[in-house]
């Protein structure tokens, strides 16, 4: 079997056929790059990948309105992280 390694243009062909396994690498390659911006492109456009790449990295950056954000943008998981991160905060005692 030939190796194929779809380039960029390549995949973003296939993902604006509806090709979500193509949509998924480019939010792979964009995250591997540091690329916020096309994340959130990415996420607008249907990729639950890239909402779950960008919760990631908004839960690790403690950006509560990031995570705001991303759920409001579809990825219902952001949402419960912020519930739950939110939970936590307000189970801390206070001085």
């Amino acid at each position: 079997m030939t190796n194929m390694n779809a380039d960029r243009e390549t995949l973003r062909e296939l993902a604006d056929e509806g090709n979500e396994t193509a949509l998924d690498r480019l939010a792979d390659l964009a995250d591997a790059a540091g690329d916020v911006v096309e994340l959130s492109e990415l996420l607008d456009e249907g990729s639950m990948h890239a909402g779950l790449l960008l919760t990631r990295r908004a839960v690790a950056a403690g950006d509560l309105r990031e995570l705001q954000r991303i759920s409001d943008a579809g990825y219902e998981e952001a949402g419960n992280e912020l519930g739950r991160v939110l939970k936590v905060s307000a189970d801390e005692p206070r001085d």
